[in-house]
């Protein structure tokens, strides 16, 4: 047998040995979405969790994103290159607080945003993504109250396109979506005065206002591809270059940096590695490990995004 040469080579060969899917989120380097069999965002990734016949997920993304993949699939193994991945959404929203606000007020929906922790998901009454949330929400009768946590600039957007206003926000933000500052999206407009804008829901309201469209990652990738014109100021995390380039080639897009860091790259998408990537493969390891309780009362408002089409 050929003896495999580089990395990438290594990972497909352990693919093959492990029965593997490998599924990558938009963020991710291009080399990792290069060898991924599915390329998504959450919504996406969620439903293609199960819907292969192999024996282990490996997740390029995010923690919480594996924690949704072994809800889905509680009999293979899944495991994350690095399980330092987080979340500041994740981290801005402890289970705890949840669980009191819920013995206080019982009479509320609790939807969660799938980018919470596998705890709060187990404590909410659905769940959503940006892509699918104003849908979510617009589900539930009228009258009901609703929590909606954790990001406060997905929540508020939510508010203005469904007119709902018996609705409590979570304070948590993105920490690359909520420091994109308007003053540089202004700019930006100057610089490319024909370009397109477009933003993702998490983004501050005073950058939302100044959009063409807004919409998830895979819906942003999917406008821009329809459109006629051929330049685009993007509003979200700059690894969406690659989907974005793959499916039009011909177009130019522009990333505006946000204030933590003068760029526009999520710190934990981009903690995983071709190396991490191989290893765990190798080891199965980290692996998601969820109990059969947690996994059990969290399936229940999964399957209830999933249902709503």
């Amino acid at each position: 047998m050929f003896a495999a040469t580089t990395i990438a080579e290594e990972i497909l060969d352990l693919k093959q040995q492990r029965r593997a899917i490998l599924l990558a989120h938009h963020y991710q380097e291009p080399e990792i979405q290069e060898l991924a069999d599915v390329v998504g965002d959450s919504l996406e990734l969620a439903r293609k969790a199960r819907e292969f016949s192999g024996d282990v997920i490996a997740f390029c993304g995010v923690w919480f994103m594996a924690e949704t993949a072994k809800v889905l699939n509680p009999n293979r193994i899944v495991v994350v290159p690095d399980r330092e991945a987080s979340c500041s959404l994740v981290e801005s929203c402890p289970v705890e607080p949840i669980r009191e606000f819920r013995r206080r007020n019982p009479g509320y929906t609790i939807v969660s945003y799938i980018n919470t922790s596998i705890q709060v998901k187990a404590e909410s009454d659905i769940l959503c993504t940006s892509r699918n949330a104003v849908k979510i929400v617009n589900s539930i009768p009228p009258e009901k109250p609703v929590l909606f946590l954790p990001d406060r600039n997905l929540g508020n957007y939510v508010r203005r396109q469904t007119g709902r206003q018996n609705m409590k926000i979570w304070q948590g933000t993105c920490i690359v979506h909520a420091t994109f500052p308007a003053r540089r999206v202004a700019e930006a407009m100057l610089e490319h005065p024909g370009a397109k804008v477009v933003a993702h829901p998490e983004c501050p309201e005073s950058v939302l206002s100044m959009a063409d469209f807004i919409g998830s990652t895979s819906a942003i990738i999917e406008w821009c591809a329809a459109q006629e014109a051929s330049e685009f100021i993007v509003m979200t995390e700059s690894g969406v270059n690659y989907s974005l380039a793959r499916v039009a080639p011909g177009k130019r897009f522009h990333f505006v940096a946000n204030e933590n860091c003068n760029c526009s790259e999520c710190p934990y998408m981009k903690l995983n590695t071709l190396e991490k990537l191989r290893d765990s493969l190798t080891n199965l390891e980290p692996r998601v490990e969820l109990s059969q309780e947690i996994m059990r009362r969290a399936l229940v408002p999964l399957e209830r995004m999933l249902a709503v089409k």
